[in-house]
């Protein structure tokens, strides 16, 4: 049996849904990381104007990224200079809680930006698919989705910091040095 679209269009939700290429799986991941950045924006406290109007900016750069290999190329090296100073900033904030990995704890809207890294990091998984099937990936986008990535970690930091909760560092029994 052969999956059909229903002629009904109420009952199709995205026209390549039934795509086989990895490039639908890519742009569902990345819709999903543009709602979380949403998610993550509607928890987001007054008292953090800097963090809200990143996420806002950020947030319609996802959708970008999302039709980057389908349709026209929409994301420029602008967007990837604006994130990258944005991520120096916050980093800069945090320099003393970047020591390591942590475990994915916090109030929201921490939970909503780990969910989003996670997302960047499954568009980065599923550009490397799309490469191999012969499709032109423009190299721009695996870099954004690796900035968002990091960006979205950083952001866990500076909420927690913000907020005087203590990130709880993980060290890992697979990959630590051998004593």
């Amino acid at each position: 049996m052969v999956l059909k679209l229903s002629k009904n269009l109420d009952e199709v939700c995205y026209p390549f849904i039934q795509d086989t290429s990895y490039l639908c799986d890519f742009e569902v991941v990345t819709d999903e990381l543009c709602a979380l950045i949403g998610g993550a924006l509607a928890y987001l406290p007054d008292d953090m104007p800097d963090l809200r109007a990143d996420l806002e900016q950020l947030q319609p750069l996802a959708f970008h990224v999302n039709g980057s290999v389908r349709g026209r190329l929409a994301v420029e090296e602008a967007d990837i200079a604006w994130l990258s100073a944005r991520l120096a900033h916050y980093r800069e904030e945090v320099a003393e809680r970047l020591k390591g990995f942590v475990l994915p704890r916090g109030l929201p809207p921490v939970p909503q930006l780990h969910q989003a890294r996670s997302a960047a990091k499954k568009a980065i998984r599923a550009l490397v698919r799309v490469d191999q099937e012969g499709i032109e990936v423009p190299l721009i986008l695996p870099r954004m989705c690796n900035l968002m990535c990091n960006f979205f970690f950083v952001l866990t930091l500076v909420v927690n910091q913000r907020r005087g909760f203590a990130e709880r560092y993980f060290a890992s029994k697979s990959y630590g040095r051998s004593t």
